[in-house]
């Protein structure tokens, strides 16, 4: 008996699927897909053989994530999300899952609906893509990306509120710059991501 849930009209290949994971009806794991503990993917949601997804991720209806794809702990998909793996695809030329261009998608990652995401860029820790947003370049940690294409304007909390001026939250949280982003000022940096392959 397996340690996850899915419903009987979802289409699971993969064993490689942590304790507590829900999947929905008409979801489609493919084998080889490596899902982590107490995620919870949508109806109608497609996760292809070489996408990885950490612990308690959440993905919503309708999201299709492709070879090349990986979601780090805590990354929510918003419904209708778009992630794309070929820079210039052609139908008639036929490319190998090995040519899939990689997308990251760090710690705590917000991707709200309808957004998309091109291949080969990294969404930073606890950044926020707005909905219908396109991102077409890295994104830095804690930064709300809007628009088309996705441009900055302002910084989020980990609680999910946008940052005043002064970079702190009404929950208490503190952050400061750190390189293109921020960190949080009111705690130790963060330890090194685990490896997610």
């Amino acid at each position: 008996m397996p340690a996850f849930y899915h419903h009987p009209q979802a289409l699971v290949e993969s064993s490689d699927i942590g304790e507590g994971t829900r999947i929905w009806a008409f979801a489609h794991v493919m084998k080889g897909a490596r899902i982590g503990a107490n995620c919870n993917l949508g109806d109608h949601s497609f996760v292809e053989s070489r996408v990885v997804l950490g612990n308690n991720v959440t993905v919503k209806n309708g999201v299709a994530i492709y070879d090349g794809v990986v979601a780090e702990d805590n990354v929510f998909i918003g419904p209708n999300a778009v992630f794309t793996n070929d820079r210039n695809p052609r139908a008639e030329i036929k490319k190998t899952a090995d040519q899939a261009v990689p997308t990251r998608l760090r710690e705590g990652a917000t991707i709200c609906a309808n957004a998309t995401v091109v291949c080969g860029v990294t969404v930073g820790r606890y950044a926020f893509v707005g909905a219908g947003a396109v991102v077409t370049r890295d994104v830095p940690d804690y930064a709300l990306m809007v628009g088309v294409p996705a441009r900055l304007a302002g910084y989020m909390c980990e609680c999910g509120e946008k940052l005043s001026a002064s970079r702190a939250c009404t929950c208490g949280r503190r952050y400061q710059p750190q390189g293109n982003g921020l960190a949080r000022a009111d705690q130790d940096p963060p330890a090194s991501s685990p490896a997610l392959l």
